[in-house]
């Protein structure tokens, strides 16, 4: 009797139970946010198509004292993009677009590479285009910038390169589905928000949900969304853009349960849809993405994952689906520090535990991650500075006889312990693990990190002899075509700073020869005679982008 009532409970919804264990945990991942003075998050668990746990933490509003419930509006960020490939795949299988319809037949204004592009690569991210926010955020334009679709197509239009040769390789780019929206708009005689409205949220009862491309448009029961303001408490962080395709949408949980029940079975969305929209991404050497249609498909302690995250503004999200465990969960947050991702995986943890199987979601990445050589390495021999991409480092320093990381991005610092020969992890987090290798002349040369699933190999920083820069030989104006913008670039104290446009001048730093990191930039100068003639950034999500001295 007493196995059947256990059985019995673990079956019952957990919201018939406010005082089970499993509440219970749940509740304290997000204990930090359940108070009245801090903005939160909307949780929504849902398992075999029913919204089993719901609930509201923190406030919605700061200023009016609203909380969050599950019935309050937040803007997902880049999670819309799977509502982008919904729209494009509905008009494909409506027979009004072919996914390898080339981007020069809806835009001909675009210089020639465009008739090399496809919307596959558009929803895939291998088309090489550039991200027109990295864009702006290198035009000098901020947060408080207001740009329309217009000057978006002008900045796209004006770029004569790509970032590579489509279908090379794949880097995420807001860009392609920005431009998937502005083909939905072209196709269907409407705008993609209207479209989506007609033939997705509507059908579906979605009457909650829309692609927000008027910024002035009322929305009931909209969370305000937040950022950290340096002193403990918050500030307002919204947006005046209106721009829709690699983000837009606004939701609530209990219509993005409706979303997750149309996977599993649905009148409005076929099989074949699902099965276009889950199609992963195939690059030219044949290798496969795990990336599909505005979503990723992944693994997470041995289970198979489908979701994609959002952020923009003041506003976090992440919408994790397990596919064969029928259990979705969905975090949307009104605060910029959240780490949505995590935070859903923290409530698997608890609703998988008997079924997770914990560091092996790629048993070949785990072999690999412990495969370094069985002699463990001196900490200074792991010391020094890595590069993560080009600009962007963690410095690996010693302190107090342990092992510190510094993010070269936003300073951010934290330890590593060794767990296993020449593998650290950050204290009490298993998500991360740091592998040391390669080691030439006293020191590694390689960093590992494994993070999801996911390696990324670092490779150590050459020294360089600063005292041979000379500051003064960079000095001067460069213009970008591309931008229409103008970099200055002067000295201050001996040292150099670049101001864009009319901004204030900020400093660079040294970085290799003839290369100075700024911000998420790494600035590459170019000389002809030995004198600089102009230079190149890398900047993430745009490469190659050119500056010519005046």
């Amino acid at each position: 009797m007493k196995k059947f009532i256990l059985l019995f409970w673990l079956f019952l919804p957990l919201n018939s139970f406010s005082q089970i264990w499993d509440s219970l945990a749940i509740d304290s991942i997000f204990s930090e946010w359940n108070k009245p003075n801090v903005p939160g998050c909307a949780l929504g668990i849902i398992k075999d198509n029913k919204l089993i746990y719901t609930k509201g933490y923190g406030m919605a509003n700061l200023e009016y004292n609203i909380p969050n419930t599950t019935n309050s509006v937040f803007r997902i960020g880049s999670s819309s993009k799977q509502f982008t490939a919904a729209c494009i795949i509905l008009l494909e299988e409506q027979g009004k677009l072919d996914l390898d319809d080339k981007l020069g037949d809806f835009f001909p204004e675009f210089p020639e590479y465009a008739d090399q592009i496809t919307v596959r690569h558009l929803l895939n991210h291998t088309s090489g285009i550039r991200d027109y926010l990295t864009l702006a955020l290198l035009k000098g334009l901020g947060d408080d910038d207001f740009f329309e679709d217009r000057d978006v197509m002008k900045l796209l239009v004006n770029q004569m390169d790509l970032n590579f040769q489509p279908g090379e390789e794949y880097l995420y780019s807001n860009s392609g589905y920005w431009l998937l929206g502005q083909i939905v708009n072209k196709v269907a005689e409407m705008n993609m928000a209207d479209f989506a409205r007609q033939e997705i949220f509507e059908p579906l009862g979605m009457t909650s949900t829309h692609f927000h491309n008027n910024h002035s448009q009322i929305v009931k029961n909209r969370a305000s969304g937040y950022a950290p303001d340096g002193s403990g408490g918050f500030r307002i962080s919204m947006t005046t853009l209106d721009m829709i395709g690699d983000g837009g949408i606004f939701t609530t949980i209990e219509d993005i349960k409706k979303w997750d029940d149309a996977y599993y079975q649905s009148d409005i969305l076929s099989e074949s849809f699902w099965s276009t929209m889950l199609e992963r991404g195939v690059l030219n050497n044949r290798d496969t993405l795990d990336y599909t249609c505005g979503l990723i498909k992944g693994y997470y302690k041995g289970l198979k994952t489908i979701s994609h995250g959002g952020a923009f503004v003041g506003f976090r999200a992440d919408i994790v689906r397990f596919p064969e465990q029928k259990l979705s969960v969905a975090l949307f947050a009104n605060r910029a520090d959240a780490n949505p991702t995590s935070m859903c995986y923290k409530v698997a943890d608890i609703l998988l535990k008997d079924q997770l199987i914990v560091q092996k979601s790629t048993p070949e990445d785990i072999e690999q991650m412990y495969n370094s050589p069985e002699i463990e390495f001196n900490l200074e021999q792991l010391s020094g500075i890595y590069i993560l991409q080009p600009g962007l480092t963690l410095e690996i320093n010693l302190q107090n006889d342990s092992l510190n990381v510094v993010q070269s991005w936003d300073s951010t610092s934290y330890k590593i312990a060794r767990t296993k020969g020449n593998t650290f992890q950050i204290p009490g987090n298993t998500d991360i693990g740091f592998t040391f290798s390669d080691l030439q002349n006293g020191s590694t040369n390689q960093l590992t990190i494994l993070q999801n699933g996911r390696n990324t190999h670092c490779k150590r920083k050459e020294n360089i002899d600063l005292n041979s820069i000379k500051p003064e030989e960079y000095v001067g104006k460069y213009y970008s075509k591309e931008l229409d913008v103008i970099y200055e670039i002067s000295t201050k104290k001996d040292k150099l700073q670049v101001s864009i446009g009319n901004n204030e001048p900020e400093e660079i730093i040294a970085y290799n020869a003839d290369q100075f990191s700024y911000s998420f930039m790494l600035l590459r100068f170019q000389r002809n005679d030995d004198l600089i003639t102009g230079f190149e950034i890398d900047a993430g999500r745009v490469k190659n982008l050119k500056f010519k001295k005046i």
